[in-house]
């Protein structure tokens, strides 16, 4: 089976780097007419390069004019391994180094320069342009890459490129293909039949056919109809490959570079991102506080101010958290990372590793801020997750934590595991969903619902206990419902709450009438069993009772049953009345309400309702102007 890089160029315009991939792959990237037309590359270009060890190299040609970096920027967030191209002829120039400022502050994994055009230069001028190359990478992450003259006209040195290049692909670290896909799109057409097709570099995760993806932040969803990597079709896609998308039900006009197909609901839009900020040595200027700048993050530019936490300004080749505050939201994930070019002129400035996505503003100049910053930069996988779980105020799934923390879903959920072991989280396995609870959140759900049963019971304190949805409405509105029963479940279980039906109560309360009480409770109740089938009506009642609470209090005892909207019986009475009932259909199968009446002895008004209210209950059925027992249909 194949396996998959992404190789991208890089270097100053008209340093033969399309020709280069052309002499590679035998695919010219200079698609557009105008391209063509004045012999530079504006848009990206990509071509397959399939190498001898099994390794296919999508190679994503970019732009080398200075006023298309932008360009360059879009195609060179997902790249694993650049070939930087210098041409012999000129040596080190403007854009050669941006670009190189760039992929260092990207952080591209592996580098490999191309010297190009050998065939215009003698081998004493080839020479010293080596040594300015070197000089050039020295001090940055390719210091000490190899250098391959070579030239596209002659074929010279081709072999050892390809060499090179299968010696570098087999060092480079894969992309996760776990979690949640995330692809950022660099590009955006139409096929007549096919409809809208989107192309970028898988980031993270897979893709396959039939899924449903989501358009990111325009939050517009579409289905996969078909998939091609490298220009072939295939089922499945995974991080690291270079995909096409066929998307249906997404309009070409509702897509735009720079937006991200993602797993719907994975990723959140966000305005705000804290950052590690690295300014370069060759910035022309300190960058300030609250400077506004243009921010690349995959292939999205958007405009954006700096607060410096630490600094009033930046000086060139310092470092600092910083957060950016967006004028248009992203789709980003920790550890990502950005550049970003001063708004006026535009030239590279800076750039770094995404420490948050979203959250708080934070304070500047707190060192408890910064500390924290420092150690989610810095710090393990299971450190990390654990300063995510100290900040969050709910219940957080892994796949969350596995964004929040940048991790992978497997190392989140193993280390949730390690933490729940050691007594530190509370893990929720709840049909295909886990939602994880801080050992310090459960102790304060815990208080908050023991002070509320306290004040409770003690407003009301007839009443059996509180009722469990208002509860939730109160302090666990945001919770899933089954996640909220499944604490109440387990309180119940370590006899922290008494469940009860539809209430809770704590384990040490018990209602007591006082004597006072049951003596009118008792006189209630004989009144009622001398007329058991003729109650008095609500109001009636509520008045004997005299006090509201004590009403309730009968009625959860469940002493007392509704019968229609204006009378209670007594539960006696109403297990009386379906006896005698009962007796008479079986020995005559109809019964009417007036055989009704005068069978309990009461009027009318009495036993209609109950006649209603056995209807109800799947007792009887009506036929006409008679009740017979119920049947099942």
């Amino acid at each position: 089976m194949d396996s998959f890089i992404i190789v991208g160029t890089a270097g100053h315009v008209d340093h033969g780097k399309t020709q280069l991939v052309k002499a590679l792959t035998g695919v010219d990237t200079d698609r557009l007419k105008e391209e063509q037309e004045r012999g530079i590359s504006i848009e990206l270009g990509f071509a397959p390069l399939y190498l001898d060890n099994g390794v296919v190299a999508g190679i994503v040609d970019v732009p080398g004019h200075e006023r298309f970096v932008k360009n360059m920027l879009a195609g060179a967030g997902g790249v694993d391994l650049v070939l930087f191209v210098v041409a012999a002829d000129e040596g080190v120039m403007p854009q050669t180094r941006e670009h190189l400022d760039i992929l260092d502050l990207l952080h591209v994994q592996k580098g490999i320069v191309a010297l190009t055009k050998t065939d215009l230069v003698d081998q004493d001028w080839l020479q010293l342009v080596q040594e300015e190359v070197r000089d050039l990478l020295a001090g940055t992450r390719f210091a000490g890459a190899p250098i391959v003259p070579v030239s596209s006209i002659t074929g010279e040195g081709l072999d050892q490129l390809r060499m090179a290049l299968m010696q570098m692909a087999a060092a480079v670290q894969p992309k996760p293909r776990t979690g949640p896909a995330r692809l950022p799109i660099d590009r955006v057409f139409t096929i007549t039949g096919f409809g809208t097709v989107l192309t970028g570099t898988l980031f993270s995760g897979s893709i396959h056919g039939g899924d449903v993806l989501a358009i990111m932040p325009a939050e517009v969803q579409g289905r996969v109809r078909s998939l091609q990597v490298h220009g072939k079709k295939t089922e499945e896609a995974h991080a690291g490959q270079r995909v096409a998308v066929n998307l249906a039900g997404v309009e070409v006009s509702e897509v735009e570079r720079g937006e991200v197909l993602v797993t719907p609901g994975a990723f959140a839009p966000v305005h705000r991102l804290t950052t590690w900020l690295h300014a370069l040595k060759g910035a022309p200027r300190p960058l300030k506080n609250w400077q506004r700048v243009r921010f690349h993050l995959g292939a999205k530019e958007t405009l954006g101010r700096l607060r410096l936490l630490d600094h009033d300004e930046l000086t060139p080749g310092a470092d600092a958290f910083v957060q950016i505050e967006l004028e248009e939201p992203v789709v980003a994930a920790v550890h990502d990372r950005f550049v970003i070019r001063q708004y006026s002129p535009v030239t590279t400035v800076g750039g770094g590793e995404i420490v948050e996505v979203g959250g708080l503003r934070h304070r500047r100049f707190r060192a408890e801020v910064l500390e924290r910053l420092e150690r989610k930069l810095l710090g393990s996988p299971f450190a990390r997750l654990r300063e995510e779980l100290q900040t969050v105020r709910g219940p957080v799934t892994p796949g969350d934590l596995s964004v929040k923390a940048g991790l992978n879903i497997d190392e989140a959920q193993q280390f949730l595991e390690e933490m729940r072991d050691a007594g530190d989280i509370f893990l929720y396995h709840l049909g295909s969903e886990t939602h994880a609870v801080t050992a310090a959140l459960m102790a304060a759900w815990e208080q908050a619902v023991e002070a509320t049963l306290q004040q409770y019971h003690q407003q009301f304190p007839l009443r059996s206990g509180h009722p469990k949805e208002e509860l939730r409405s109160r302090i666990f509105s945001a919770i899933p419902p089954r996640l909220y029963q499944a604490l109440l479940d387990k309180w119940a279980a370590d006899r922290k709450v008494v469940l009860t039906g539809q209430t809770l109560a704590r384990p040490d309360f018990s209602v007591h009438l006082t004597p006072e009480q049951q003596e009118t409770c008792a006189g209630v109740i004989t009144a009622l069993q001398a007329q058991p089938f003729a109650p008095p009506a609500i109001e009636e009642l509520r008045s004997l009772f005299g006090n509201p609470e004590l009403f309730q209090y009968y009625l959860q005892q469940e002493s007392l049953v509704k019968v229609g909207e204006e009378f209670y019986f007594l539960k006696e009475a109403v297990d009386q009345a379906w006896q005698l009932l009962q007796e008479f259909l079986i020995r005559n199968d109809t019964v009417t309400v007036a055989e009704t009446r005068d069978m309990l002895g009461t009027s009318r008004r009495y036993c209609l309702p109950l006649l209603e209210f056995f209807d109800q209950s799947r007792k009887t059925q009506r036929l006409g102007d008679k009740r017979a027992l119920y049947q099942q249909k």
